[in-house]
């Protein structure tokens, strides 16, 4: 590698989130400060809300019931 041409990479960074959890990692910064973590996010926590397409689906289906049936005449 050329020299001056690279950031300073630290192996050691120190990766600190909103709700206080901590942990290291590989950076080109020391200190890394993040919102959400895996500690944190509701996909990992299994705090997931799963989002109801069913009514959409059955507002579609009764919204165009008689459009396809039309050419079939």
């Amino acid at each position: 590698m050329k020299d001056g041409l690279h950031p300073t990479y630290y192996a050691d960074a120190v990766v600190t989130c909103v709700c206080g959890n901590t942990f290291t990692t590989g950076s080109t910064q020391k200190e890394v400060r993040v919102d959400i973590c895996s500690n944190c996010h509701p996909f990992f926590t299994g705090k997931q809300k799963l989002i109801d397409t069913e009514g959409r689906i059955d507002r579609f289906r009764k919204k165009y019931a008689g459009v396809g049936n039309a050419a079939k005449k």
